[in-house]
């Protein structure tokens, strides 16, 4: 609920309306996660402190004036990853956005530069998430992939970005994979192609071997661990890293 259509559909001024708000709010039947933006409280919602975010992320971000699609943990979980909880809803966005609490909610803002969200917030590559309120951008297969293995750091770290990989690999379509890899940087898709190999989904992962071709320097699977994990010295000249031109400086550990 924005403030401005609320004052009018209310035929209230803006000192009515702030008062009326604030009553609300400390009776907990309103709640503001950003200025000028409002939503109610139904009783069924006051356990979780706030309405589930699929159902007011889409009217939010166009108050906001920003493009964004849902992705990551909640995208996976939306696309059958079985192992993927709903304990934050993360939002993929090209402007700085704060972290939103509410309750026992969060909603977190991975943010992606604008160019690269401009390539890559494309019809072809996104879905809908519907709910009783509408409909909500949610990224496609492929997309999910791609911003699991980029932004592993908001999926659990790179463990949760393979299980990601695990459940939904065999799910994307080569092709459109690989077009949307382009517009990433050339490591995450490495990563990812070295990931669907090591589960089992050749189509998808030979669909990113060129990204490989033409690598010019190693690079870690996990970037956020410095010192090479005790692998042993055949490991970091396995097929794989080869492939991929990857240092495998960390094991990787998934629910089957």
């Amino acid at each position: 609920m924005v403030k401005t259509e609320a004052m009018k559909a209310l035929e209230q001024s803006p000192t009515a309306f702030a008062a009326a708000a604030a009553r609300l709010i400390r009776k907990r039947r309103l709640i503001r996660p950003k200025r000028g933006f409002y939503l109610i409280v139904r009783p069924e919602d006051r356990a979780a402190g706030a309405p589930d975010a699929a159902r007011w992320i889409d009217p939010l971000m166009h108050h906001l004036g920003v493009d964004y699609r849902i992705s990551l943990l909640r995208a996976a979980a939306f696309h059958g990853a079985s192992h993927q909880g709903a304990q934050v809803f993360q939002v993929v966005v090209p402007k700085q956005i704060r972290l939103i609490t509410i309750g026992r909610q969060r909603i977190q803002f991975v943010y992606q530069t604008p160019p690269t969200f401009a390539k890559t917030n494309q019809a072809q590559w996104l879905g809908q998430l519907k709910t009783d309120a509408g409909f909500a951008k949610v990224a496609g297969t492929e997309l999910v992939l791609l911003d699991a293995v980029r932004y592993f750091h908001h999926a659990a770290g790179l463990n949760g970005a393979a299980q990601i990989v695990h459940d939904l690999g065999a799910r994307a379509d080569p092709r459109r994979l690989a077009r949307a890899a382009a517009a990433y940087e050339n490591s995450a898709a490495r990563r990812l192609g070295y990931l669907l190999e090591h589960f089992g989904h050749a189509r998808q992962a030979s669909a990113l071997r060129p990204f490989a071709n033409i690598a010019k320097s190693l690079k870690p699977l996990d970037p956020s661990v410095k010192r090479l994990a005790v692998l042993g010295k055949g490991a970091r000249k396995s097929r794989e890293a080869g492939t991929w031109k990857l240092s495998l400086n960390v094991p990787l550990e998934i629910d089957a």
